[in-house]
């Protein structure tokens, strides 16, 4: 499928509890970064990133059912409508059932209404978009919902306790752990129905994988207690050819000159690395991590449903969307705002 030519029917989001800053975070690890000497404000200094968000209370499903009930409030969508849910997040309430059926069932929403998860790190909306997009397109439904509910404190609070208990950690071995800082929580929703122009189409796609790389960050542990551990410097090389690769494809199929780009948030350093890379105007960059931190599938799909919010899009505007996920994958596609 070289295009998607479904529209954007709806998008909204919510925003997590309570925000921890870079700062608190050292602050809390003073006597590591003591007897390793490491340099205070390194975390924001390298990423770029002075807060992220959490929820202490709250499950995937809270987080999703919340934005679904917000996008819902916000636009003349019913949940009676919706014929297909996709729950698209890293984070799950549990392993089995489907969280989707969490959200399926505080949303009300039809028995005849198929439900799911899908998991794809943080690629996981985008990936949903391209199933939801070929079930609308042969007709086997009309409209569908993809929902995300990422919630970074399971991680931050494992990674916390790890470092503190592990006396034989050094500055080398630290910093498979850093990564694990820049990961924050947001909730999003969106909903997607055949092409409409008086709304935003989707259209061109291309996608590219390098799963050879797929080692360079994993993730594991319970739904409580998560473990993460990547290799960033190396994931952020492999991540780029990669987008580079896919980015001339995405470009030879358009022929479009693109208004604004909206990439997957990781941090500062990346997002440089990534334009300068792939030879992008970088005025044109609409970001959250700053604020947000890295939120996984929620990050792309979150810092569209902001700047559409804030009106940053004008009507016929080309804006790229541009997704790269562990694994390693990328998929790339163009919004025509209408």
């Amino acid at each position: 499928m070289n295009k998607l030519n479904v529209s954007l029917m709806a998008i909204d989001y919510v925003e997590p509890d309570e925000f921890i800053s870079s700062d608190f975070i050292e602050k809390d690890l003073a006597e590591i970064y003591d007897r390793l000497k490491l340099p205070y404000g390194r975390i924001e200094m390298q990423t770029g990133i002075k807060t992220r968000g959490i929820y202490k209370q709250k499950k995937p499903s809270d987080i999703s059912i919340h934005a679904a009930k917000k996008l819902f409030d916000n636009n003349e969508v019913k949940p009676s409508e919706i014929d297909l849910l996709i729950h698209a997040s890293v984070c799950r309430d549990f392993l089995e059932p489907s969280t989707a059926s969490v959200v399926h069932h505080g949303l009300g929403l039809r028995a005849d209404c198929q439900s799911f998860d899908l998991s794809n790190a943080c690629l996981g909306v985008v990936s949903a978009i391209t199933v939801a997009a070929s079930m609308i397109n042969s007709k086997a439904i009309k409209t569908a919902m993809i929902v995300t509910g990422e919630n970074s404190w399971p991680l931050l609070e494992q990674t916390l306790k790890t470092i503190k208990l592990d006396g034989s950690i050094t500055r080398k071995s630290i910093k498979k752990y850093f990564a694990n800082f820049t990961i924050g929580s947001a909730g999003v929703a969106l909903v997607l129905g055949a092409a409409d122009l008086n709304k935003p189409i989707f259209g061109h796609i291309k996608s590219l994988s390098d799963t050879e790389s797929y080692t360079l960050c994993q993730g594991d542990g319970s739904t409580e207690s998560l473990v993460m551990e990547t290799n960033s410097e190396l994931l952020m090389q492999k991540g780029v050819t990669l987008a580079k690769k896919n980015w001339q494809d995405l470009k030879l199929l358009s022929q479009c000159q693109y208004d604004h780009y909206i990439c997957h948030q990781v941090g500062i350093h990346h997002q440089e690395f990534l334009y300068k890379s792939l030879e992008l105007d970088i005025s044109k960059d609409h970001s959250t991590f700053k604020k947000y931190g890295n939120t996984g599938s929620a990050a792309l799909p979150l810092t569209l449903a902001i700047a559409s919010s804030e009106n940053k899009f004008a009507k016929n505007d080309q804006i790229a969307l541009l997704g790269i996920g562990s694994g390693l994958h990328t998929i790339m596609m163009e919004l025509l705002w209408n």
